[in-house]
């Protein structure tokens, strides 16, 4: 089989094509041929070395995908041959609170991820996916679709009526403007692009802030929501945004601390605001197995559909990592074999 791996060092020019033999599945394993991959900003920082410089090469990036089912090991029989599944994207984290022995298994690092044509991963650690979606779309659904239903539904509770603010328009962003909609609220997107912004609208954002033209955009967000501040902020910027987030949220309203796109640690952190404002920040890790197949039924239900970017063939999987390292995307990335 064709796999990709990081080898010989960091950085995208250590993405090489390999050849390996296809995989037996064990005792309670699934042997999956893989029809497509979607990518994370996370991809990145694996194949950069920024979330692991010691990590152990050669290793196969990309957490996020779905194949169907070809083979099952002995006492493997939560599938069948045919179905199509997404591996969980922490492949322990099944119900209930996380762990810190959880994070060892997740996949795309320090776990072998999905960039090949074949991978096997234990019966317990896979979901099934709606059937009216593609299979980019499908793709798609194990971290930015969890991480935004983590963040909106599970630990957010937002409800008919809440104002939400989502930062960018990337894969979660796009999830999170989807699930606060189907909850009632009403939906804020930022972004540098007014593009993007009047798509996001179409796909059922109230408003839009452009944060280059409107570099007070905590203000923006009090005065659209007449002093009050918002309910609920999916804060992915990180360094950069987490202090305004503070200032634009309601009193005793949450912030979902999902990225760190400007950096990971704050300097001048906001203390006073965030107490005047009873502010809760809750970190988002993406999420559980249940909370996966939770997701899959709304989606299932509501024929929800994820946003895609742009679609690469297998052969062209390092374009399509270069096109992620561009930041320039619109929902997700997605490669098909």
């Amino acid at each position: 089989m064709k796999a990709y791996v990081i080898q010989g060092g960091f950085g995208i020019d250590h993405v090489i094509e390999v050849e390996r033999p296809v995989p037996t599945p064990g005792p309670g394993e699934v042997l999956i041929r893989m029809r497509a991959v979607a990518l994370n900003s996370r991809d990145l920082g694996v194949i950069d070395g920024f979330y692991n410089p010691n990590l152990t090469t050669p290793l196969i990036p990309v957490s996020d995908g779905v194949g169907e089912v070809i083979a099952l090991g002995e006492h493997a029989s939560k599938f069948q041959v045919g179905e199509r599944v997404c591996g969980i994207f922490t492949q322990s984290w099944t119900v209930g609170e996380p762990t810190k022995e959880n994070w060892v298994t997740s996949l795309g690092s320090p776990l072998d991820g999905l960039l090949a044509e074949y991978t096997i991963l234990p019966e317990d650690g896979l979901v099934r996916v709606p059937g009216h979606l593609t299979d980019e779309e499908a793709a798609t659904l194990p971290c930015a679709g969890v991480t935004a239903w983590h963040a909106i539904v599970e630990e957010g509770k937002v409800k008919a009526g809440d104002t939400v603010v989502v930062q960018g328009t990337g894969g979660v962003s796009l999830f999170a403007l989807q699930f606060a909609k189907l909850q009632g609220a009403k939906v804020i997107v930022t972004s540098s692009s007014d593009e993007k912004l009047n798509r996001a609208i179409s796909i059922g954002a109230d408003y839009g802030i452009n944060y280059k033209q409107t570099v007070d955009w905590d203000k923006a967000i009090v005065d659209y929501t007449q002093g009050r501040g918002a309910d609920h902020i999916v804060d992915l910027g990180g360094a950069s945004t987490v202090n305004r987030s503070i200032a634009a949220l309601k009193v005793g309203g949450q912030i979902s601390i999902v990225g760190i796109l400007s950096g990971a640690s704050v300097e001048d952190f906001a203390i006073v605001p965030a107490i005047l404002r009873k502010a809760r920040l809750q970190a988002i890790n993406v999420g559980s197995r249940v909370m996966f197949e939770n997701m899959n039924l709304v989606i299932e239900q509501h024929a929800l559909h994820p946003v895609i970017d742009s679609v690469f063939p297998f052969a062209r999987a390092v374009d399509a990592i270069q096109h992620l390292a561009k930041n320039s995307y619109f929902g997700k990335i997605c490669i098909v074999f």
